[in-house]
């Protein structure tokens, strides 16, 4: 039987509308004794069994899996993987040895856990402690759900969870020889989870690369924080004029280079190494299309508004520098700055720099990265698409 969590008064409202966060200040049980990870049951002050979910000190005490009385078995694990992999065979995104996202937290009801797929191969990153409790239940239960399409399983969790706890980052289940060719629209990518930025690869700008693909043919693009290079194959792929690839990490360009080499995209592009911020004031030449799809500025709030003068001055500089009637893809991964926040501030820059600008598209993360319907946080990713005068 799991200890109970008691709430204070009139602290259980968010619960009740199924939102899955429980907040040390609304807790009223002394929890000095409770375990990193240990699976507890949320009750109202009155009493009124509330949810099911793992523990852990921090602002966040509780992340809730299970609003129903049930044991966390290897049936709940199955029957949670079973719907995931459901969703995503909905989307046809298993086919074509292709990449997704296979669970994405909060949006799959499972709360610390965020697990992508690569052709077969499976990375895991636990957010929270308890996760780590349950590997083997995720195991066994990939191995039902996924059967022929899972090949290895590898968990890296050394760099999301705090430094008091021990983890070993390797593999869980098979084995697989990294880089590992996976493929997003036709394009092929080396993805190296074992030694790259998070699982390996950046899947939540699949259906936005896609887009600025359709806007390409016969056009220069400035691509900048390229990472892998995404948005640059994208529009190699489809007949771009010219692409310039922007990162301030010789790692990021290599990583870019072995990507255009892996797809025989040898003409028709440049590989810059400079900080974007300084690159944007002097470009070598007026580019058609300019992406910029920075790293978080901001992770706390605290940071927020250093974060939005970042923002404003990386567009003002890319308004200015972007010929007439081009285009801009602008994004921001900040959980801190909103939708409504994040236009304000591209609203701004274009007023610094005397562009006028129209909005062609706003833009977010794809369907594999689903935002539950009571936890609207999960809405992370922002994008606008602006047409330059």
């Amino acid at each position: 039987m799991y200890r109970e969590i008691i709430l204070k008064k009139g602290k259980d409202s968010s619960l009740l509308r199924r939102h899955p966060w429980v907040f040390s200040g609304a807790i009223a049980t002394d929890y000095s004794s409770f375990l990193d990870g240990e699976c507890v049951r949320v009750v109202s002050h009155s009493g009124k069994y509330l949810g099911t979910g793992h523990f852990q000190h921090g602002s966040i005490a509780v992340r809730i899996l299970t609003f129903e009385e049930e044991s966390l078995d290897q049936g709940f694990w199955d029957k949670r993987v079973q719907r995931m992999v459901l969703l995503r065979t909905t989307l046809g995104l298993f086919e074509h040895r292709g990449i997704c996202r296979l669970c994405h937290g909060e949006g799959d009801e499972l709360p610390g856990l965020i697990m992508d797929y690569y052709n077969g191969a499976v990375v895991m990153q636990c957010h929270s402690v308890g996760m780590l409790n349950h590997l083997a239940e995720i195991t066994h239960a990939l191995k039902t759900s996924l059967g022929e399409r899972f090949i290895a399983l590898y968990h890296k969790s050394s760099d999301t969870l705090p430094k008091r706890q021990e983890i070993q980052d390797g593999y869980l289940y098979g084995e697989c020889t990294v880089p590992h060719v996976a493929y997003e629209d036709g394009i092929q990518y080396a993805i190296d989870w074992e030694t790259g930025q998070k699982t390996g690869f950046f899947i939540d700008q699949r259906d936005n690369r896609s887009l600025l693909g359709k806007m390409s043919r016969g056009k220069t693009v400035l691509n900048a924080f390229c990472y892998s290079g995404g948005f640059s194959l994208q529009a190699l792929n489809n007949q771009a004029k010219l692409v310039y690839s922007l990162d301030s990490s010789p790692k990021a360009i290599a990583l870019t280079e072995r990507n255009l080499e892996l797809n025989e995209f040898r003409d028709r592009h440049v590989s810059v190494v400079a900080d974007a911020m300084e690159f944007l004031k002097e470009l070598p030449e007026s580019f058609d299309i300019i992406v910029l799809d920075p790293p978080a500025f901001a992770k706390h709030l605290d940071k927020k508004h250093k974060a939005v003068q970042g923002y404003k001055r990386l567009n003002a500089h890319a308004l200015r520098q972007i010929k007439p009637g081009g285009i801009l893809f602008t994004f921001s991964c900040s959980q801190v700055i909103d939708k409504d926040l994040f236009q304000h501030t591209i609203v701004a820059a274009s007023i610094e720099s005397g562009r006028k600008v129209r909005i062609l598209h706003q833009l977010h993360q794809p369907a594999d990265h689903p935002i539950g319907a009571f936890h609207p946080e999960g809405e992370y990713l922002k994008g606008l698409v602006l047409y330059v005068e």
